[in-house]
């Protein structure tokens, strides 16, 4: 299972790496659920983060993170002295702190210029993250961290990042393979049933209409010719005369 974990982390990180410009170190942004959820199951982030990316990284957070932890008193204190050993990042909230989601929030919009990976539990922060594009969304099940796949916006949002001639075959192939993981991809033009093309008027309506053949007189009606011309041959006595003569 650690190892199918590594390979589905491995095409993830190579997703975003040729999608999204990112490199090492990978700065990992992490809010106080994470660390509670790292504290409650036991997990090394410094030691086991960087095996699990494959990488260099950079643990940070922020000063609005750092205070919400304190204003939670007690209860979080555990999260709170891990998020301390973490690089500190400059927000936009120095002055008016903000909760934690907004502010984590804050640093990745706008196309995530830092690309920072997002590590939090919180749900709501969650649900936001993924409507953005180029924000890898980490978080803990268990005892395991966990790399979300791409969003469906950051799948989406591909064609316009890079002209399909520059993309090499297998980042295509990994390309696909999330498209449809994602139920982006449509069906292909082998599946779809082939329209009729408009043409010109059925060569066969234009022939020209055949005469129809004359049909030749029954009986009935030479006989009614004949008993004709002997009525009009007895009603006028001089035409018979003449054609005796």
């Amino acid at each position: 299972m650690k190892i199918k974990r590594q390979k589905t982390a491995r095409k993830l990180i190579s997703f975003y790496k040729h999608n999204y410009g990112f490199r090492e170190p990978f700065q990992i942004l992490l809010d106080g659920t994470f660390c509670q959820a790292a504290l409650k199951n036991k997990i090394q982030i410094k030691e086991q983060m960087p095996k699990y990316l494959m990488g260099e990284v950079q643990m940070c957070t922020t000063s609005c993170v750092l205070k919400e932890l304190e204003s939670l008193g007690k209860e979080l204190y555990g999260a709170k002295l891990i998020a301390q050993r973490f690089q500190i990042r400059n927000c936009a909230h120095f002055k008016n702190p903000e909760s934690a989601s907004a502010c984590l929030l804050s640093m990745v919009k706008n196309n995530n210029l830092h690309h920072y990976f997002v590590a939090t539990q919180d749900q709501h922060l969650t649900m936001k993250i993924k409507k953005l594009s180029g924000v890898p969304l980490m978080y803990i099940v268990q005892n395991t961290m966990v790399l979300e796949k791409p969003s469906s916006k950051s799948i989406a949002q591909l064609p316009s990042l890079h002209n399909e001639q520059l993309v090499p075959v297998h980042q295509q192939k990994t390309i696909q393979h999330l498209k449809e993981e994602q139920g982006l991809v449509k069906e292909s033009e082998s599946q779809r049933k082939k329209r009729k093309r408009k043409g010109g008027p059925n060569p066969l309506s234009c022939l020209k209409k055949k005469a129809k053949p004359t049909q030749q007189p029954t009986k009935e009606k030479k006989r009614s010719r004949s008993s004709k011309k002997r009525r009009t041959a007895q009603s006028n006595p001089s035409i018979l005369k003449i054609r005796q003569v």
